[in-house]
Order: C-alpha cells, then structure tokens, then sequence
C-alpha cells in the first residue's frame, strides 16, 4: 500500500476520532491491521496523538521540514567542505615541507598554499557562525530530532565522512601491499582520517530518529 500525504492525514484523523471515543490502543491497532494499513503507518499514527482523560486527543510535536533551514544547511554544508579541503591541502603542504621527498626538485606551491589560507579566512567564520546559530535556534535534543532538515544533513555528512575514512584504509592497505608506504604517505592518511572522524563526531548524535 503507497502511503500518500492524504492516506496519511485520513489514518491520523482517525486515529485521533478513536482516541477521543475512549477507545484504547490496542483495538485501534486491531482495526487498523484489519483493514489493511502496515504496522509502521499503524505506529506512525498512533505516535501522532497522546490520548487525555478530560480533554480531545493531543497531538504530539511531529518532524519538520522547513524551506529556510535547509537553504541554511545546504550552505553550512558547503563551508564545511570548503574549510575540510583546505584545511588538508595546508596540511599535506606542511608534510610536504617537514618530510621532504628527494626525488622531487623542492619547488613549494605557494600559490595554492596562499589560496587555501584564503578560502578557510573567508568560510570558516561562515561554517562557524551558522552552526552555531542553527545549534541556538534548535536547543534541545527533541527539538533537533524533530528537525528533519538538520537529521538529513547530519546523515550525509556522516556517511560522507565514514565513506572517506574506509577510502582513506584502502589506500593505506594498497600502498602496504604495493610497498610505497612511507611515513609521508602514513602522515597525511592519518591526517585525513582524523579530519574525518572529526566531523562525523560532530554530528552523529543528530543521526537518531
């Protein structure tokens, strides 16, 4: 059964009409399963009303989407990569500089390191910013689960991150196998690991449901 936004509407205002008959949970689920509705569309209904003695049935606060909050996350998203990237390339420099390599002619790109410095002074007080001021707007651990604008950036941030990090243990593996592992190459693996770890740290307790 395809669980459109007006099915969903009509078992909601059922579940709520039932409720306030004085009808309990279990009888309503057996109806529900009767008539054919799945066990998860059955729990989504029922987790949407708390059912009150003396007063109609109270809805309970319900996930959101909102149209702002994702033209924000979408942009913090961004400044997050910009910062991460620049932040290795700076990083792979200094390792490059304090672990030199003697078949290479010594020639230092300090362009793109002059780029990098640039590009983290310009979107690392942006990245900052927004997530502390989304971290604000959202206080409260129920109130950011329910945000499901907020779930879904977290849940790609960390998959992007937890990708990264097998891709970075393949490299390390191929590199052992194939006996070009050098303490360069171990460095700035390990570099890009933890950068990696970092963020998935930052933003996996918006991962629950």
């Amino acid at each position: 059964m395809r669980f459109t936004v007006g099915a969903a509407d009509q078992l909601s205002d059922f579940v709520r009409k039932a409720m306030e008959g004085g009808h309990g949970e279990e009888r309503i689920r057996s109806a529900l399963t009767q008539t054919g509705w799945s066990p998860a569309e059955i729990d989504t209904a029922l987790a949407g009303w708390q059912p009150v003695d003396d007063l109609p049935a109270v809805p309970r606060p319900r996930a959101y989407v909102s149209a702002r909050e994702a033209m924000l996350y979408t942009l913090l998203m961004v400044a997050l990569a910009v910062v991460c990237w620049h932040v290795l390339s700076l990083g792979f420099h200094v390792v490059d500089t304090a672990i030199p390599d003697l078949s290479e002619r010594g020639y230092v790109d300090n362009w793109s390191m002059r780029f990098s410095i640039a590009a983290i002074i310009a979107f690392l007080p942006i990245f900052v910013l927004l997530d502390h001021r989304m971290a604000a707007r959202l206080q409260g651990r129920e109130l950011r689960r329910r945000s499901q604008v907020r779930r879904i950036f977290a849940s790609i941030t960390v998959l992007i991150a937890a990708l990264v990090v097998l891709g970075d243990v393949v490299a390390i593996i191929y590199a052992l196998l194939s006996g070009d592992l050098t303490l360069r190459f171990i460095v700035k693996a390990v570099l890009v690991g933890g950068v990696a770890l970092l963020v998935a740290a930052c933003y996996h307790e918006d991962l629950d449901g």
